[in-house]
């Protein structure tokens, strides 16, 4: 007998978002309380299925953001982080999640919406703890997400974002400790930034912030990739806080 006609796996395509901003000098990510089965009451990130075929996996990004936190995806830059296949990862059957990734200053307050319970902005700490925890595998697409991060800031200038037009070394030195996650020496932090051409330039005037010198002030440079890199501290001398 010939074999039967190949038929294609019946598998659903779904979207996750990981949306980090800082907020009180610390890395926050959006989260919703899920309002529906599986995992109805649990933390999660912001996403869900296509709406049909003819949807852009973009598109859907943009249309969940908004739907589930009431957010404006256009003000953000959304980049593909990566997909996650895990035949197991969704009760509901196979379930192949493409995620994106934002990180971006200034992001406003979410609202909940459509079978979102509730939205907010939660520590990243708090999830990487294990004090929260996540649905599905998003725990794994949340610390897929942080590690992306923690290289753009390495290799770009995205650090000098979240501060102010002027600011002071110390200021963009405590963008690195949040996202990082690690305390930096600033002598050693100093050198590094200086020693990267283009990445901030001198703004003046200089602005007393204690009773004793005044803080020289900074601003963004034109140069947006870093070379060098402002490299991380590695395994054996992050305990020292030193780059």
């Amino acid at each position: 007998m010939p074999d039967d006609p190949w038929q294609p796996p019946s598998i659903l395509l779904a979207v996750d978002l990981v949306i980090l901003t800082l907020r009180s000098s610390k890395l926050h990510v959006l989260l919703i309380e899920r309002g529906i089965e599986p995992y109805e009451g649990a933390q999660a990130l912001p996403g869900g299925f296509l709406n049909n075929v003819g949807e852009d996996i973009l598109a859907a990004a943009h249309r969940e953001l908004h739907e589930e936190a009431n957010l404006d995806a256009s003000r953000l830059h959304l980049e593909q982080l990566g997909a996650y296949g895990t035949p197991d990862r969704d009760p509901r059957g196979r379930v192949v999640s493409v995620a994106y990734l934002a990180i971006a200053p200034g992001l406003p307050e979410p609202e909940a919406g459509t079978d979102a319970a509730g939205a907010s902005w939660k520590t990243v700490e708090d999830v990487t703890s294990g004090r929260l925890r996540l649905a599905f595998d998003h725990r794994r697409i949340l610390t897929d997400g942080i590690e992306r991060a923690r290289t753009k800031l390495e290799h770009s200038s995205l650090a000098t974002a979240f501060c102010d037009e002027a600011f002071t070394i110390a200021e963009l030195q405590q963008v690195y400790e949040a996202v990082w996650g690690v305390e930096l020496d600033p002598r050693n932090f100093y050198r590094k930034v200086q020693a990267v051409s283009g990445f901030i330039v001198a703004a003046g005037p200089d602005r007393r912030t204690t009773k004793g010198r005044p803080a020289r002030l900074y601003r963004a440079g034109p140069r947006t990739a870093l070379h060098p890199p402002m490299s991380r501290p590695s395994a054996t001398t992050t305990s020292e806080a030193h780059l």
